[in-house]
């Protein structure tokens, strides 16, 4: 593992238990995330930009990885999702971002809507869970990026 993957790796497991909050913007960070909030923060403090959205984190960051099995600590995965976004490069969507850590986990900012309107509530927290909880929870899988070398 690289020292840029360390940090990544060290950063993310120091934010299990931050509160998830819908559309929370990176100025809010690391007090709430949704789930390309946190990915984007983590990257910025390890000094490595990323687009803010999972839409875009996942069209513009890094690059693919086609083989699961070569999966490595800091690479992100992509999911679909019933309230993703869509454009012409994933015209079925993204709609939620994990961060390998390594030893079998997956770390993100996860969440269960309990209200839809008047006005969109979720609760949710930072977590970390086994690859295959996430794997089959979030099927199906769109892209895996990989930003670090």
């Amino acid at each position: 593992m690289t020292s840029n993957q360390e940090k990544l790796i060290n950063l993310a497991k120091k934010l299990v238990g931050v509160p998830y909050k819908y559309g929370a913007k990176i100025t809010e960070a690391p007090e709430v995330f949704d789930c390309s909030g946190l990915i984007k923060y983590l990257y910025q403090q390890i000094g490595i930009d990323i687009p803010r959205s999972t839409i875009e984190q996942a069209e513009f960051a890094g690059r693919e990885i086609k083989n699961i099995r070569g999966i490595q600590p800091g690479d992100l995965i992509f999911f679909k999702s019933s309230r993703g976004h869509y454009n012409s490069t994933f015209p079925k969507g993204v709609g939620h971002a994990v961060m390998y850590l390594g030893d079998n986990e997956v770390i993100h900012a996860k969440s269960k809507r309990v209200q839809h309107n008047p006005k969109i509530i979720e609760e949710g927290k930072v977590k970390i869970e086994t690859f295959e909880e996430a794997m089959e929870e979030l099927k199906p899988l769109v892209i895996i990026k990989r930003i670090i070398k």
